[in-house]
């Protein structure tokens, strides 16, 4: 990885355990609403939303109330600092090139960014993205579940206050555009535990791709779904999604128990599917050459406790690995006919929630914990056992900078030394591991103490749950929690 010289400048900006669920909402259905200065105008299902871009002062308050207000300018670490009564926080708007937030009726605590035809790399505004969620309505109101197709657009960058002297109008008026949200759903008969998309590309490239979405539920079943109709009616005028197309394409039952484990293949075009549940089994689901979705008979088996995530090798069709609640992570091999791992590794004295494989460096997997570390692991140490006990390989990076459970982890997908970490302790953190310290810098960043210098970014967010990097727009960060969907790009990255 290329070495970057140490930033000694670290922006300051809750998350629940995957079987933990949130309080449910006031209304009925899934009401989106863009959140402007920390509000905005929704409306209902299918329709579009038009909302301010969030982060903006508000133009009708006068610099004498600004001048009133009580405002607290030092950087605060969640987790260290405390509110006092009274007090809130703000997110400091010049270290954000891009913010906006949304919330729903119910929450989304798990969900996935949709690849789009719009190419990659775009540094342009406003931003437009795809994704797609499934939402936790509970008790009674359960049947008011969905897998809700998004698109947003208008998605503009900070305003930022120009300077005096400078005449420049180049800018795009595009950019002072309001956002847009629009919606359509497929309906679910329980609440969504995990969510993942993936798609099948055409041969022909006047043709979308086909988007599958795969879904797993409370109820044990895993859910595959066709959202191609869903994605091209927000683009093509007229566009009709019937109720036979919002049908899954299968309903897996396969899982005795619940479950929060699943991927997608990224090598198999067709589609090839794994999911874990609470029993510690693992299924494998491939769709045939008819269209067709076939699971095998025989589970993957090695785990004591449940499996909290699975993730398909990046570079070899075969492979794949596993966290679980019992402290390990196995590295599996589909192609043994005994269906036992072929490296497990005890990485934590905790549950291993999640991980993450590098795209860019293949050989690099991280793994997040319920003790709140998080750690980078070097697989060509992992090997498999030779008779005697094999001893237990050390992590290239470790960090213990949070302080509550480590709820999702991802590599940024074209950078092999930028991750971003959600954990429970209400905070969203980008780390840079190509940063390193030398023996004669403090291990305090910025004068904070037990800061690494190798974070760059705390993002403030209550309850956050997932985080993904949009793989189109450098930088791009969402992330769900309990209180809604955030939508950031930092100066940082």
């Amino acid at each position: 990885m290329a070495k970057r010289a140490a930033d000694t400048d670290v922006q300051g900006a809750d998350s629940m355990k995957k079987g933990e669920r949130p309080m449910q909402g006031h209304n009925g259905g899934v009401d989106v609403d863009f959140d402007d200065d920390f509000e905005d105008e929704f409306e209902s299902e299918d329709e579009i939303f038009e909302a301010g871009a969030d982060g903006q002062p508000d133009q009708g308050v006068d610099e004498e109330s600004r001048d009133a207000m009580d405002v607290d300018q030092q950087t605060f670490m969640p987790g260290r600092n405390k509110l006092e009564a009274g007090q809130s926080l703000a997110p400091d708007t010049s270290a954000y090139e891009m913010l906006h937030t949304l919330t729903t009726t119910w929450p989304c605590l798990s969900f996935d960014i949709v690849k789009d035809q719009f190419g990659s790399g775009r540094k342009a505004y406003p931003a437009t993205l795809y994704a797609v969620a499934g939402t936790q309505a509970e008790g009674k109101r359960k049947r008011e579940n969905e897998v809700m197709v998004m698109k947003l657009s208008g998605l503009s960058r900070m305003q930022r206050i120009q300077d005096e002297d400078s005449d420049d109008e180049d800018d795009d008026d595009d950019e002072d555009a309001e956002p847009i949200l629009e919606t359509k759903s497929t309906p679910l008969s329980s609440t969504a535990n995990r969510i993942r998309a993936h798609q099948c590309p055409s041969s022909d490239s006047s043709i979308p791709p086909k988007t599958l979405t795969a879904t797993m539920t409370e109820a044990s079943e895993v859910l595959i779904h066709d959202i191609t109709p869903h994605l091209s009616a927000f683009d093509v005028p007229g566009t009709i999604v019937t109720p036979q197309q919002s049908k899954p394409l299968a309903t897996l039952r396969m899982h005795s128990d619940e479950g929060y484990a699943i991927d997608w293949s990224s090598l198999v075009p067709q589609g090839k599917l794994l999911t874990g549940d609470n029993n510690g089994k693992i299924f494998i689901t491939s769709c045939t050459d008819g269209g067709n979705w076939t699971t095998d008979d025989k589970p993957f088996i090695g785990h004591q406790s449940s499996v909290e995530d699975v993730q398909w090798s990046p570079n070899e069709r075969s492979v794949f690995a596993s966290a679980s609640s019992d402290g390990t992570v196995k590295i599996w091999d589909v192609r043994s006919k005994s269906h036992k791992p072929a490296v497990s590794v005890t990485v934590s004295d905790t549950d291993v929630n999640v991980l993450s494989w590098s795209h860019q460096t293949t050989h690099l997997l991280a793994t997040g914990a319920d003790d709140g570390q998080w750690a980078v692991w070097d697989l060509r140490q992992w090997k498999p056992p030779s008779g005697g006990s094999s001893p237990k390989p050390k992590s290239i990076a470790s960090y213990n900078f949070h302080k509550e459970q480590i709820t999702s982890i991802e590599w940024h997908p074209t950078d092999d030394s930028i991750i971003s970490v959600a954990a429970g302790d209400n905070t969203l953190t980008l780390w840079d591991l190509a940063v390193e310290l030398d023996d004669e810098e403090s291990k305090d960043t910025a004068g904070v103490k037990d800061v690494p210098p190798q974070l760059l970014f705390v993002h403030y967010m209550e309850q956050v749950k997932e985080c993904h990097w949009h793989p189109q727009i450098p930088g791009c960060v969402m992330a769900t929690g309990n209180s809604g969907f955030g939508i950031f790009k930092t100066i940082s990255v």
